[in-house]
């Protein structure tokens, strides 16, 4: 490449805790390249580059960038657009007016779908664009890559949250539904088995969408967890369904008719209580009478939403996590300078090296192995449809640290 080319920085898709680590890792790559001119700052992802909407970042005080790298949430703005040929056509024009030579964009599939169109395009045209994906995701579901930046983070607040609700359940005893992101994948909700520190801890039931759900099934592992400790603590991922790898038989779609979608079709599903108010007057209603006829007592339901307070929260942040999401902006800015195996343009990937001590290191991957695709949660890591095995366990462990370990009375 020649010297003094510009370079553009770019994040997408939902925000995460530890994506500002990736932004700031990208910026001082590029500190260290001398034949890097102006660094910009796309605001809201490919709209800021659309829109020739920057912010200069070269030369930025060292306490600042600091300072960003530890605040959750996409420090440039986000975007949801998804570009076709005529977008991906002035994205060029704009790329040209600023003489930009390489792309740094940060986000999921979506995102290194984006960087593949724009890289294919650039070499179809001529045009010499070195465009390089930084992963992230709290969903964990990017192929290649043993996991993704912005996880284990979220991983970590779901395993607290959900510690903290089962000593609230404890105290008030009745059946608690905690609802999770997870539209298509349940790493996130996997993550709750960490809150057990002893045998009766919640959750007593994690169900996610890798496996059928039975409104049957659910009732009776209900009935079967609250007959033996008079409580139960479940996790449920919000993309629930009826039938694994159907769409269109998601729970929510029962439980509410019509609703928004977002900008690539689905049905929204995130920052809405419905999926929880529907299991909850399930409970309620089927259960709830069986359960008063036996103790005489009326059953106490409750459903909360997680939410997008998962995505952004300040403090519950895995050490690990924010580590490795600063490299990652590192390791694609000398990936981009270098070209590895060939590839001028690609997406950083982490692999796991070993367990204890918990090791990673790091590789360059085609944006073709992480584009669109999505990564499921192992099957085999679910036991009876209702809960999460230890292969989990060792699997998440290294990615949300040490977790504090509760006193209890009885």
């Amino acid at each position: 490449m020649a010297s003094n080319i510009n370079a553009v920085i770019g994040q997408s898709g939902g925000p995460t805790a530890v994506i500002n680590q990736s932004l700031v890792g990208v910026i001082e790559g590029l500190y260290k390249q001398s034949g890097v001119g102006k660094i910009l700052g796309s605001k809201h992802g490919v709209r800021g580059i659309l829109n020739s909407d920057f912010i200069e970042l070269n030369d930025l005080d060292s306490g600042l960038l600091e300072q960003v790298a530890q605040t959750p949430s996409s420090a440039l703005g986000s975007t949801r657009d998804k570009p076709d040929e005529e977008y991906c056509k002035k994205l060029f024009e704009s790329f040209r007016k600023h003489s930009v030579g390489y792309f740094y964009y940060i986000g999921g599939n979506d995102s290194a779908d984006t960087a593949r169109i724009i890289s294919e395009m650039a070499i179809s045209s001529g045009y010499p664009l070195r465009v390089y994906h930084v992963p992230k995701t709290i969903d964990n579901d990017l192929r290649t890559t043993d996991h993704c930046p912005g996880y284990g983070s979220a991983a970590r607040f779901v395993a607290l949250g959900l510690m903290g609700d089962d000593l609230d359940n404890r105290s008030l005893k009745g059946v608690k539904i905690d609802v999770i992101m997870g539209r298509d994948a349940g790493w996130l909700t996997a993550a709750s088995v960490l809150a057990r520190q002893q045998e009766d801890d919640g959750p007593h039931l994690i169900y996610v969408p890798e496996v059928d759900f039975s409104e049957d099934k659910f009732l009776g592992d209900i009935d079967r967890i609250y007959t033996k400790l008079g409580r139960c603590v479940i996790a449920a991922s919000e993309g629930i369904r009826y039938k694994v790898g159907d769409k269109h038989s998601l729970v929510t779609e029962k439980a509410v008719q019509g609703g928004e979608v977002d900008a690539h079709g689905n049905k929204q599903l995130s920052g809405t209580g419905a999926l929880g108010d529907y299991l909850s007057d399930l409970v309620k209603n089927k259960l709830g009478p069986i359960i008063a006829e036996r103790t005489t007592a009326k059953l106490r339901v409750r459903a909360d939403t997680f939410g997008y307070l998962q995505r952004s929260f300040p403090t519950i942040v895995s050490q690990s996590d924010a580590h490795e999401a600063r490299i990652c902006g590192r390791m694609a800015v000398e990936y981009s300078m270098t070209a590895p195996n060939g590839l001028a343009s690609g997406s950083v990937a982490i692999k796991r090296i070993s367990e204890a001590p918990y090791k990673v290191d790091f590789f360059p991957t085609a944006l073709t192995n992480v584009a669109r695709q999505t990564k499921p949660l192992d099957a085999a890591w679910v036991k009876n449809g209702c809960d999460i095995g230890n292969e989990f366990i060792l699997y998440a462990k290294g990615l949300v640290g040490p977790l504090p370990i509760p006193g209890k009375l009885f």
